[in-house]
């Protein structure tokens, strides 16, 4: 009796570690460097800025731009009044959400390949290099990959109950969890073939099939409305380049990794149509990515974020094969097997240590808000005049408002929160250049020369065309990704 109980205690102690410390593992990677040295990139600065405007203010703003991220600003502006705007505010619910996204890899690969696969897999995720870039990031792709993570988990958990009558909670938290990504970025909605792909694999029953429509049609249901009104706002994405080769050569590279570590980690099962690792992280990972490329050969969208929840596929699969190399070792080092996951995952950060240092430095994004702001706080003047080029640049005055006061922004004509927009309305570029003329001093806030483009905009052109004319240049700091150049009256 007392060696069945301790069988039991270390039972549950290790379904409880097997979570936990993934969980613990990638929580402690998030906050590693959290507030990369104080610095905010655009991306991030579109965060901050409108979150910091009222909810009413943000409803308005999501009928002209970005309604796509509708639900995740109001989530940030709830956050941001209650804790303030901080690097801290922005980047913990992405550190938190990937957490849970380890936790649930973890979960799903103990139930398919033992403790030791789920639990390689879950301290894998948080190291891949992809996923320690938006560990960190203030945008909502780390929060889709926690909900896709626990869609996934509740799947494979349904399979393995088989279609029973107190099924339908867990088909409602199914659902409910894909709807929910779904309306943080619609694009997530390609985890739905991702699964079907699964049910196939496994010739899931029928009453499994209609009960897995019918909840994914409910969650595509109710992020359509969502769909067609962003489809509205599709100049947003137009930047993104078409697909072309070098394009193609990451997912290609996830692709053969995951198909090897498929390989690797196969059970060996004579059944090939059982519930496995393979059967579930393979179409995780190659599902999303091939789904997003074809969408990309009718309009332009291949973005690595867009599809970050497949990279738990990737890490499912490479748990699986850390945990047929303990099960290789077992037979011939038993007492060595459980150094392998630790020792391995010791090797890969050790390997890795120039990725993680990378994601964790300014450099690491284009560019820096809040840097520029204090090069502008240093050289400005009261009665100075302040220009952005391009418009978007003025989000460094939006999150620093204080750098800028004394400044005039000559060519606003309507403010961000005003004109419901991410960077206000300017003047048309005669008033602009008549506004200029009339100052002595001019602040202008750009990209810096590695970065910058040519203007494109006539009220771009309308700037140039007057500093060039009528100011000389007396100073002028790059700093991070931008610049920032003082322009003076002749004569």
């Amino acid at each position: 009796m007392p060696s069945d109980i301790s069988a039991i205690s270390g039972s549950r102690c290790r379904r409880v570690l097997v979570w936990l410390i993934p969980l613990l593992w990638t929580l402690g990677l998030g906050l590693w460097g959290l507030s990369r040295q104080d610095s905010v990139w655009r991306d991030e600065a579109a965060t901050w800025q409108v979150a910091g405007r009222s909810a009413g203010e943000i409803w308005a703003m999501l009928a002209n731009v970005d309604a796509v991220h509708g639900l995740y600003y109001l989530l940030m502006h709830c956050l941001f009044d209650v804790f303030g705007a901080s690097t801290t505010t922005l980047r913990l619910p992405s550190v938190l959400a990937v957490s849970a996204a380890a936790a649930c890899v973890a979960l799903i690969g103990r139930r398919l390949a033992g403790f030791w696969a789920g639990l390689g897999g879950g301290l894998t995720l948080g190291l891949l290099p992809s996923v320690q870039f938006y560990l960190q990031e203030g945008r909502p792709y780390a929060l889709v990959a926690a909900g896709a993570g626990l869609s996934t988990l509740l799947l494979v958990s349904l399979l393995e109950r088989g279609p029973g009558r107190r099924a339908w909670p867990r088909w409602a938290a199914y659902g409910i969890a894909v709807l929910a990504c779904a309306l943080l970025n619609w694009l997530s909605l390609l985890v739905l073939p991702a699964h079907a792909a699964t049910l196939g694999w496994v010739r899931a029953g029928r009453r499994i099939w209609l009960r897995w429509a019918a909840y994914g049609s409910g969650a595509v249901a109710g992020a359509l409305p969502l769909i067609l009104f962003s489809r509205r706002q599709s100049e947003q994405v137009s930047w993104i380049p078409p697909l072309s080769w070098t394009v193609l050569i990451g997912p290609g590279i996830l692709l053969a990794i995951g198909g090897l570590a498929a390989w690797v980690g196969r059970s060996g099962r004579a059944d090939r149509r059982a519930l496995s690792v393979a059967a579930v992280g393979l179409p995780l990972l190659a599902v999303p990515q091939l789904g997003l490329i074809g969408l990309s050969l009718v309009q332009p969208l291949f973005q690595d974020r867009y599809v970050l929840f497949s990279m738990a596929g990737q890490a499912l699969l490479i748990g699986a094969a850390l945990g047929a190399a303990v099960r290789a070792c077992a037979l011939r080092l038993p007492r060595a097997a459980g150094l392998v996951v630790p020792g391995l995952i010791g090797v890969s950060v050790l390997t890795l240590l120039p990725v993680e240092l990378d994601k964790r430095a300014p450099a690491s994004r284009i560019d820096d808000v809040l840097a520029v702001a204090g090069e502008v706080a240093g050289l400005k003047r009261d009665g100075d005049a302040v220009l952005f080029v391009p418009a978007a640049r003025r989000d460094t005055a939006l999150v620093s408002p204080g750098a800028f006061g004394g400044l005039a922004d000559v060519a606003l004509a309507a403010s961000p929160a005003a004109s419901a927009t991410l960077k206000g309305e300017e003047e048309d570029p005669e008033r602009i250049r008549a506004a200029l003329l009339g100052q002595r001093r001019v602040l202008l806030v750009t990209d810096s020369e590695k970065v910058a483009k040519a203007p494109s905009a006539d009220r771009d052109k309308a700037k140039a065309a007057v500093l060039r004319e009528h100011f000389a240049v007396v100073a002028d700091r790059q700093v991070r990704g931008r610049r920032v150049t003082v322009y003076e009256r002749r004569g």
